[in-house]
């Protein structure tokens, strides 16, 4: 499926606001030209629905060996060092990095010098637009998304030709799926929401620069290459290719070579620079013989999270860091409805929120949540504290107990895992009868794809829920038992004193 290797920025794309300047820049293009295209990129949405004419290939077929042959070459003629590792069709990621030799477990591989890097420094095929973005203090995302474009449509003119050409022609991301679909397969699961969340950012930066930058320069950025279908590629290879760079004070880079690495759960080891080598490298996580395909990690990420920025779900229990997003809510009838409302506020917080769950148990932000909403008008001291305390922004101490409502708390949680396992459940009990009646083969063979990504996923995140749900009733079970115990003994001495 997916074929990516970084640890990816965890948050959504930062907002773009260009400077306002006092003086007017007059660019003009480089003598060398543009090469008109056809696109090949679409989406069915009719709100970015576009007739674009142009030939620019934007990467190839995800199995493709002869793209990903000619990259090998180029980085070797480009002064990639000589390579334990070639690049060959595989089981998992259509194409991934296999051992050539013996490789020993602890052994350093890749070291991709930083002249092969593609960062926000990166030089410009066309200068002139490389300036214009750099004089409006683009940020690194849509700066990157930008100059991945622009190198594109440069062809063979781009330093970069080959290790676009070796790119995805549609990245496996939830950017490519339609709102219909995310209501559709998605409907169960928190992860629906993100995705929305992520098109409507890549949508609004894309809006900001055509506003802000590419309508003033239509010579630099054409409609016909720089438009919504092709951001939504460039945010999809930054969202599923971009490394962030620890020992480089954080930098983010595409990182050729190195980003053809697939994922596996099993595995705790990432790329960084390496100050020694002067270059990208990983450390093996055990031995690999000819033959096998070498993995790294992506990050301790949900199923959700991969599906979201890579495409893929790992097979059902593979992933010790999976989790599954829970919602809790306060309810408005609540006498102090308002007055919880704003002590979420405070902190940043709404009166909905979602907390993970993982198969070992959940967060103390979330029983502080809880506690906040069962907690009676008695308690309204404390509903500052609980909403301190349900909030990751705050140094308050966060493991809350509040023994008097411990059973209602428990109850809540318990009652909002059976609303989330009941939405997963309806999924599934109609997943086998989902309407897959379409023309296009192609298009059939999409959406039996998106299924089984979708039951993928709801399954791993209901399996979460009920272990969830079993955790409670015991809790619950044994704190009634004692209880009626104690209620018992009591009794009991009151009929004795009479």
């Amino acid at each position: 499926m997916a074929e990516v290797s970084r640890i990816l920025q965890s948050t959504l794309i930062p907002s773009f606001h260009s400077h306002p300047k006092t003086h007017t820049f007059q660019s003009h293009l480089p003598s060398f030209k543009r090469h008109p295209v056809q696109c090949s990129i679409s989406t069915t949405e009719s709100t970015t629905k576009a007739t674009v004419s142009q030939n620019i290939p934007w990467g190839c077929d995800i199995d493709s060996l002869e793209n990903a042959s000619a990259l090998q070459k180029w980085l070797t003629d480009s002064g990639l060092p000589p390579q334990k590792m070639g690049i060959q069709k595989v089981d998992v990621g259509e194409r991934g990095l296999v051992a050539l030799k013996n490789i020993r477990k602890g052994e350093k591989l890749l070291f991709v010098p930083p002249s092969l890097f593609i960062t926000a420094d990166s030089e410009w095929t066309c200068r002139e637009a490389g300036k214009v973005m750099k004089k409006n203090s683009v940020p690194d995302w849509p700066l990157l998304a930008t100059y991945l474009i622009s190198e594109a449509s440069y062809l063979k003119s781009s330093r970069w030709s080959n290790y676009i050409d070796a790119l995805p022609r549609q990245p496996y991301s939830l950017l490519y799926w339609t709102r219909e679909e995310l209501d559709r397969y998605l409907e169960a699961s928190q992860i629906r929401q993100r995705a929305i969340e992520r098109v409507t950012n890549v949508v609004g930066t894309y809006n900001d620069l055509r506003l802000r930058i590419f309508s003033k320069h239509p010579d630099l950025f054409p409609e016909e290459v720089f438009n919504i279908e092709t951001f939504k590629w460039s945010f999809g290879i930054l969202f599923s290719r971009l490394v962030r760079l620890p020992s480089m004070d954080g930098k983010v880079a595409l990182v050729p070579w190195a980003d053809m690495l697939n994922h596996s759960c099993e595995v705790d080891t990432f790329l960084d620079y390496d100050q020694s080598s002067k270059g990208v490298v990983f450390t093996t996580a055990g031995p690999y013989q000819p033959g096998e395909q070498v993995f790294i990690s992506y990050g301790k990420k949900s199923n959700g999270e991969l599906l979201l920025s890579y495409g893929f779900v790992p097979s059902k229990g593979a992933n010790p860091s999976d989790s599954v997003e829970l919602s809790v809510s306060l309810l408005k009838s609540d006498k102090c409805y308002e007055e919880k409302v704003e002590a979420l506020r405070k902190y940043g917080l709404s009166a909905r929120e979602c907390y993970p769950v993982r198969i070992t148990g959940w967060p103390s932000e979330l029983m502080a949540f809880a506690y906040l909403a069962v907690s009676p008008p008695s308690m309204s001291k404390q509903f500052e504290e609980m909403a301190a305390a349900a909030s990751n922004k705050s140094t308050t101490q966060k493991d809350l107990r509040y023994p008097e409502i411990e059973e209602e708390v428990l109850q809540f949680i318990l009652d909002s895992c059976e609303v989330s396992i009941s939405k997963y459940s309806k999924f599934l009990q109609a997943s086998g009868s989902m309407d897959l009646d379409v023309t296009s083969p192609k298009q059939l063979n999409r959406r039996l794809f998106l299924k089984q990504l979708a039951v993928d996923l709801s399954t791993s995140e209901q399996k979460i829920l009920f272990r969830a749900q079993y955790i409670l009733r015991r809790q619950l079970r044994d704190i009634r038992k004692g209880e009626l115990r104690a209620l018992t003994i009591f009794n009991g001495f009151r009929k004795w004193f009479k």
